[in-house]
């Protein structure tokens, strides 16, 4: 691949971490307003790709956020594969790899949601994460996958809060690059938007496990679910509100912040 191939494939990816920001920051507006009984929704990912393409311009909108996308999903393939973040070959580090590429499908879908709704006006309905499971499960040792699978992605809320406490996401980030106010907010930003994705992937987690156990796919759920999960909790319209904003903050973190100055290597 030469210099100006990759320059293109550099573009694209920014795209998505720009297309990533949209999509949480839609979603963490509707539970916000859910939460405060301004008319909002607590929906996931499909949910806030249909709420963009109900906007003005918002056909458009969505056919770049589906662009962006398929872009993250390439960046995070090439995580995995080619290792530019030096995860390494140990355990831990093809853990993490094995991971990104699991993200990388994960974007992938997304990005296929996001072309459906423009081709199809229709985003695809019940849910999914119960679909998914239960094909799983369906599989030659499916309910231990499904359980394992959750322990993984409580795994990686716990990570993330750990990166979050930690400020760890800064160095793969060109701090150099950034004035003093920018590099101020951008952590913060970062850092309660890592928190917040932790609690919806801990509840995620959650869900596949409680799958797991009682052999009963419609117990897992995801984006949309957590969020009602947490609005149902005593005190739940300031957990919902704390961790929508959060959601916000990450969305603003990832279209500001890693767009910009995310480093970028392909090994």
């Amino acid at each position: 691949m030469n210099n100006k191939e990759k320059g293109w494939l550099v573009k694209l990816m920014r795209l998505g971490f720009v297309a990533n920001g949209v999509v949480y920051i839609t979603i963490g507006i509707l539970a916000v307003q859910a939460a405060f009984g301004a008319g909002g929704q607590t929906s996931g990912t499909q949910g806030a790709l249909s709420t963009i393409a109900s906007e003005p311009f918002g056909q458009f909108l969505l056919g770049l956020v589906g662009v962006g996308l398929v872009g993250l999903t390439i960046w995070y393939v090439i995580r995995g594969i080619s290792d530019p973040d030096n995860a390494g070959d140990d355990m831990s580090g093809m853990v993490k790899r094995i991971g990104y590429v699991v993200a990388g499908l994960g974007y992938g879908v997304l990005a296929y949601s996001a072309f459906r709704i423009l081709t199809t006006a229709s985003g695809g309905g019940g849910n999914q994460a119960a679909d998914w499971t239960a094909t799983l499960m369906q599989q030659t040792y499916g309910i231990w996958l499904v359980g394992i699978t959750g322990l993984i992605i409580v795994g990686v809320g716990v990570y993330h809060l750990y990166k979050a406490y930690q400020t760890k996401f800064r160095r793969k980030l060109k701090v150099h690059e950034m004035n003093a106010t920018e590099t101020k907010w951008g952590i913060r930003a970062g850092r309660l938007g890592l928190a917040a994705r932790a609690v919806i992937f801990g509840i995620i987690g959650t869900f596949l496990i409680q799958a797991a156990m009682q052999a009963d796919p419609q117990q897992a759920g995801g984006v949309g679910k957590a969020l009602q999960t947490l609005a149902g909790q005593s005190y739940g319209p300031w957990l919902l509100g704390i961790v929508s904003l959060g959601l916000i903050a990450y969305g603003l973190y990832s279209a500001v912040v890693l767009a910009r100055y995310r480093r970028i290597q392909f090994g």
